[in-house]
């Protein structure tokens, strides 16, 4: 069997192929961008990780000997998991290798905007010594957190910001499921409306899924006008037009995004221009532990197919 990484812009895969080379695997390194690179270049592949090259039908339809792909990260949105299924494509990601970094970035961002950090900066910088210019800023103990979506990540960043003396309410599909673990047991499950209303900061940690623009104009409307919003999920859930209408006009008192619709952002983004926006070009799952622990789960999941040994991280069913 042949592994191909389908494209990867790390700065090496020395830890990759330590693991290949160590169980007698043969690999290649590729840099595929469109759908005719893969339909060209990857026909040997038995296996295929992959970072961002797309894998639509038309790809899938055309690689027959393919039958799993591994992709570096959480998200599969470049790969059409229904014409994978349909062609008997196993899809793994790799969901836990960056947990605690992304829940910590969520709360870098959070303190970030609630004690004015950036804003004030760059006032100190600009010869503004006034802590009045911070004004208001609100006691987080007294300040209520809302989670959208309590998987890893989000019960995670419930943890952290519980530590802070925070009230924690959450809304989350799976809230039953939730309810049963006593770890999170300080949460208070909510509807979605009722967590818009009350919340002083709002954390996006959802996927995507039938969840794209579930942070529109009419959300807004119900915000309060002192709350903050943070997503470090995925682009697209939040409204980037309706967002800036809300900032410009103080709906809200301001947002952060480590992700959005178009990556990278749009350098004449609207949203770029507002002070009380803070944005960060998708790193929150960056560390260098993370980085080390997501190559080595990609090449240990393609070496336990070619083994026929038990997957980890299957995404679709096969």
């Amino acid at each position: 069997m042949k592994v191909i990484i389908s494209d990867c812009d790390h700065a090496d895969i020395q830890i990759e192929q330590d693991i290949f080379n160590r169980n007698n695997i043969l690999y290649e390194l590729q840099q595929n961008q469109t759908e005719d690179d893969l339909i060209q270049n990857c026909s040997e592949a038995t296996v295929i990780i992959n970072q961002y090259a797309p894998f639509t039908e038309k790809v899938l339809s055309q690689l027959p000997n393919l039958k799993l792909i591994v992709r570096y990260g959480v998200g599969v949105n470049n790969i059409d998991l229904t014409a994978a299924t349909k062609y008997g494509v196993q899809v793994c990601n790799v969901p836990d290798y960056g947990t605690h970094e992304v829940a910590d970035h969520a709360l870098a961002l959070m303190l970030a905007l609630t004690r004015k950090i950036t804003k004030m900066n760059r006032l100190v910088k600009d010869g503004v010594w006034d802590y009045q210019e911070s004004i208001p800023i609100y006691r987080h103990s007294e300040q209520i957190v809302g989670i959208v979506g309590v998987g890893r990540i989000g019960s995670v960043f419930a943890k952290k910001v519980h530590a802070l003396g925070c009230k924690v309410i959450a809304y989350d599909i799976s809230e039953q499921q939730k309810r049963h673990d006593s770890s999170l047991s300080f949460i208070e499950f909510v509807e979605f409306e009722e967590l818009i209303k009350q919340a002083d900061i709002i954390s996006i940690h959802c996927p995507s899924d039938n969840a794209m623009n579930l942070f529109n104009g009419s959300v807004f409307e119900k915000m309060k006008p002192t709350s903050y919003l943070i997503n470090v999920s995925r682009g697209g859930i939040v409204d980037e037009d309706a967002l800036y209408e809300a900032l410009a006009s103080y709906k809200i008192a301001g947002a952060a995004l480590d992700v959005s619709v178009k990556e990278p952002i749009n350098s004449n983004s609207p949203l770029l221009s507002l002070e009380q926006f803070i944005c960060t070009p998708h790193m929150a799952w960056y560390s260098e532990q993370a980085a080390q622990e997501l190559k080595r789960k990609v090449a240990e999941e393609a070496v336990r197919y070619v083994k026929n040994e038990k997957l980890h991280y299957p995404v679709n069913k096969i």
